[in-house]
């Protein structure tokens, strides 16, 4: 059942991916940052390569709620942290742009770092559902930090905005998925259990409200500055989510140390990764996507 739920976090990952790269491409192409928002969204939804980059994070969500029926949240969401890898590969394949050596080091380092991240902390177990009580505490933590994140990046330059608000949005989906698993841990009790319970709208509401801020986070600068905090955003925190809401288990021991240096390796990838020249376009700047 792991594997299985691997495989289709995964396949979730790879629909993250395509829709990064066309929904960046369309933010790109809708016009400069300072482009007022009531002509800018109606301006998205007529591009073809926007709506394209919808429907693959409509689909990336099918498989995602597939993969956190079948696994633990611990498990999935790092799982899917591999979306950097398939964006850049996409990325280069749309824009006819090959990976440099240092590229290619940073795609085996992250998914080493990740491997062995996994492997030592082997995430397992937990429970199906989250109490209500359980959800109030984290629903205000979560909801205030982010509030706060996006305060502060309308005060900071192009690159910072994007990271925080990348944090920001990272936190949303993290929390979507949370409150998603939550949701399908009724589905013994038959779908009518599914669609009576109040986390499956709520997964809607704040899945929507990140979505939209996912597209702010893009205009805001390149994915060399927001996806770190996109990717690594999102699967750290539902790491913690997994074992404070869902008491997942992890060893950690003795081996915390080496999961320590496993997560600093996967960390600095991801930046090497966001920082390759098919994302920033070379040292020259030109092809920036």
């Amino acid at each position: 059942m792991l594997a299985l739920s691997i495989c289709l976090a995964l396949l979730a990952a790879v629909g993250n991916a395509a829709a990064s790269v066309l929904q960046r491409r369309a933010a790109a192409d809708a016009g400069p940052a300072g482009t007022a928002v009531r002509g800018w969204w109606p301006g998205l939804v007529r591009r073809r390569v926007w709506v394209w980059g919808a429907v693959m994070l409509g689909l990336s969500g099918v498989f995602q709620a597939l993969a956190l029926a079948t696994g633990p949240l611990a498990v999935v969401q790092p799982v899917m942290s591999t979306e950097l890898l398939f964006t850049l590969v996409l990325g280069g394949v749309v824009f006819r742009r090959s990976p440099d050596r240092r590229t290619w080091w940073a795609f085996g380092a992250m998914a080493a770092g990740l491997a062995a991240f996994l492997a030592l902390a082997e995430p397992s177990g937990g429970r199906a559902t989250v109490s209500a009580a359980d959800w109030l505490w984290a629903g205000l933590a979560i909801g205030m930090v982010a509030v706060v994140l996006v305060g502060v990046a309308s005060r900071l330059p192009s690159a910072p905005r994007a990271a925080v608000l990348g944090t920001a949005t990272a936190m949303g989906f993290s929390a979507t998925a949370a409150l998603l698993k939550d949701a399908l841990g009724r589905l013994p009790d038959g779908l009518g259990a599914v669609f009576g319970t109040w986390q499956l709208y709520a997964a809607v509401a704040v899945g929507l409200t990140s979505f939209l801020l996912l597209q702010v986070t893009f205009r805001a600068g390149t994915l060399a500055a927001s996806q770190p905090a996109l990717t690594l955003g999102d699967a750290l925190l539902s790491v913690v989510l997994g074992v404070t809401l869902f008491d997942e288990r992890m060893v950690v021991g003795v081996r915390g140390v080496f999961e320590a240096v496993a997560l600093a390796v996967l960390v600095v990838a991801c930046v090497r990764l966001a920082r390759s020249p098919l994302v920033t376009g070379g040292e020259e700047g030109e092809g920036t996507w």
